[in-house]
């Protein structure tokens, strides 16, 4: 755990590294068909599940604009999904997109609840933002539930938000201020 970035009861944070190659790309591709209905189709050409994806990754974990965290067992140093801080923005605004995906073999565990509390953690208090926000499909009740327990709350609905699995999908808004975390106390 000493590349952690956050720590947990049973999980923490950190960045990838080369090492992490055949892990990460086994799990992704022991999860595709769970992941299909929320993800976008591959560009032509593109492996989302092959060498290259993964060197993408890797390549963008961390910048001005994106932290992108792998989500490892304490217990036993097993990848069990990732968590990215996106659009990253300072000036006025604060804020970033939250996205997660937790590999099919560890979901209903409770793994990302803690990684995710952790994430929003890490985002108030290392990186200072005020604001984060999910954007959800709303058939994807796992996702909405999870988002519900750490205290988002639900913003508003984004008509033809993104094209996800070969459709422009609604999606709900979910957002999370830094004074909504200071006045939870159920954190």
């Amino acid at each position: 755990m000493s590349m952690a970035v956050k720590i947990g009861k049973r999980v923490h944070l950190r960045y990838p590294v080369p090492n992490d190659h055949d892990e990460y790309l086994a799990l992704k591709r022991a999860s595709k068909a769970f992941h299909q209905p929320w993800e976008p189709l591959p560009r032509p050409g593109s492996d989302p599940y092959g060498s290259a994806a993964f060197d993408k990754m890797l390549a963008s974990a961390s910048s001005e604009r994106k932290r992108c965290f792998l989500v490892v067992k304490n217990t036993e140093p097993k990848i069990v999904g990732v968590v990215n801080l996106s659009e990253i923005s300072r000036g006025c605004f604060q804020n970033c997109f939250m996205g997660y995906w937790v590999g099919q073999p560890y979901r209903g565990h409770g793994f990302m609840t803690e990684a995710l509390r952790l994430a929003v953690d890490y985002l108030f208090d290392d990186l200072d933002l005020h604001r984060v926000e999910a954007n959800i499909i709303p058939s994807n009740a796992a996702s909405i539930a999870l988002i519900k327990r750490l205290g988002f709350r639900l913003e508003g609905l984004s008509q033809r938000y993104l094209k996800i699995n070969g459709e422009w999908q609604d999606h709900e808004r979910w957002a999370l201020t830094r004074e909504e975390v200071t006045a939870d106390t159920t954190r």
